[in-house]
């Protein structure tokens, strides 16, 4: 049945394809289709969605009678295809009838919308990654790139110093710190990095004009290259081992395409370039998580890289405890959400203040969380307490209403590759398996301790002890 009018009252539109799956003819609507999602007739079929339904029919011999949709670039077409296979001896490809044809204008992303995807982008793919206050000056500082070691050493021993005030800004000479509009999209130069640096600032807070902070995000503008060793006879053995070579020289490499892969997935997975079937969305977001896993890998190595360095030592300050837990807790919030789960934060500030480094307890806290969260059972509740200890500790626990551990279970559950003693919990993967190995480790360089216990709730209680500030 051929069609007589594009727009309304379309009643079907008609094609042939051949056993390599190429359509060969087709009527001025499916043509029309056909060439919007890039393909050319004859030509393979580039429309996604009926191209999964030839192969099926092709593949299994049976006709398919089954509803589609398909963007074209401008507008969502849709309607019901029936699919019927033939025999080699007409050449071995499907008959395509398309009825009730469809075609229903899509309205684009919003710019807000384009605005939230830009910044998730830039989250992923940043490899220095801090919170501002108000003035803009320093309050927590990740560093993810191994040239930009001076820049946090500068930050360190610079406490509560404005951000502008360690980078050299490009082009701008204006005194700092400007306000931030200005600021943000500029590049910039690391004392010891020699790649470009673009800055973002998001502010942080309903009010644009007054945030209450910023999220300050340095992306570099280029790969950092691994370098080339001038006398692998100088260097020392564990130089060469596989932990140090994905640390070192893969990490910063691989970070940043695996960053785009799971923001690109994330945003087909969300549908923001236009409408998409649900199962093409799942499998987008399959390829977000698994990229995400992979992420998560990288950054563990990394981290064990740094925590097996001989003489590793980590800064010296005044760290809040519960304050740090309220952050953590805060961090990991939709994630908890997405569970059912409460997070419960309980201790004053000011009563469990430990010298130790703070973006190390973040990295230990978030580690326990993340794990509570994974591991109990959804709609129950991880409780965060931080407190003063015995002969001048302090500490903070994480307790969870999972299924516990058992002692054996206890006397492994640090060991490097132990993923929490537990079995997969429905086929999820539960990351590295060092998450836990690295969070004592740092726990040990601050002269403190990782111990894990049975909860009061029958769960899982672990125990971050840290000297007394």
């Amino acid at each position: 049945m051929n069609a007589v009018d594009r727009t309304d009252g379309l009643l079907g539109s008609y094609g042939l394809t051949d056993a390599s799956d190429r359509l060969l003819n087709a009527d001025a609507p499916l043509a029309d289709l056909q060439e919007r999602c890039g393909g050319a007739l004859p030509g393979m079929l580039a429309i996604p969605e009926l191209l999964a339904l030839v192969q099926q029919a092709r593949a299994m011999g049976l006709k398919i009678a089954r509803a589609f949709s398909a963007f074209d670039g401008e507008a969502e077409v849709s309607g019901f295809a029936r699919i019927h296979p033939l025999g080699p001896e007409d050449g071995g490809g499907c008959e395509v009838l398309v009825e009730n044809w469809q075609r229903s204008p899509v309205n684009p992303p919003s710019a807000r919308e384009f605005a939230e995807k830009l910044d998730a982008i830039d989250r992923a793919t940043a490899e220095v990654s801090a919170r501002l206050d108000a003035r803009q000056r320093l309050q927590v500082l990740t560093v993810r790139a191994p040239d930009a070691a001076e820049f946090e050493a500068a930050a360190l021993a610079a406490p509560g110093a404005v951000w502008s005030d360690l980078v050299e800004l490009t082009g701008i000479t204006h005194h700092q710190p400007l306000h931030w509009r200005l600021l943000d999209g500029a590049t910039c130069r690391l004392a010891g990095s020699q790649r470009p640096w673009r800055v973002r600032l998001i502010p942080i807070g309903a009010d644009a004009q007054n945030p209450a902070g910023f999220e300050l995000l340095l992306m570099a503008e280029e790969p950092l290259l691994p370098q080339a060793q001038n006398d692998p006879g100088e260097e020392e053995a564990s130089d060469t081992s596989p932990t140090r070579l994905v640390g070192t020289a893969l990490t910063p490499v691989l970070r940043q395409p695996v960053a785009r892969i799971i923001a690109n997935a994330e945003t087909i997975r969300a549908r923001l370039a236009g409408p998409l079937r649900d199962e093409y969305s799942e499998y987008a977001g399959t390829i977000a998580s698994a990229g995400q896993h992979l992420a998560a890998m990288l950054d563990d190595l990394a981290d064990l890289e740094v925590v097996e360095t001989p003489g590793f030592a980590t800064a010296k300050e005044p760290v809040d405890l519960a304050d740090a837990a309220v952050r953590a807790a805060g961090i990991l919030g939709v994630r908890a959400q997405n569970r059912d789960t409460v997070l419960q934060v309980e201790g004053e500030r000011g009563q469990a203040v430990a010298t130790a480094e703070f973006r190390r307890v973040l990295q230990i806290l978030i580690n326990l969380i993340g794990n509570a969260i994974a591991y109990a059972p959804a709609a129950t509740t991880v409780t965060i307490r931080a407190f003063a200890a015995d002969e001048g500790k302090v500490a903070v626990t994480v307790a969870d209403q999972g299924p516990g551990i058992t002692p054996e279970q206890a006397t492994r559950i640090f060991d490097k590759g132990e993923r929490l003693g537990r079995d997969n919990d429905g086929g999820r993967d539960k990351g590295s398996g060092l998450g836990l190995y690295i969070s004592r480790r740092l726990a040990q360089a601050m002269a403190g301790d990782l111990t894990v216990e049975a909860a009061p709730c029958g769960g899982a209680l672990f125990r971050l002890e840290l000297p007394r500030g």
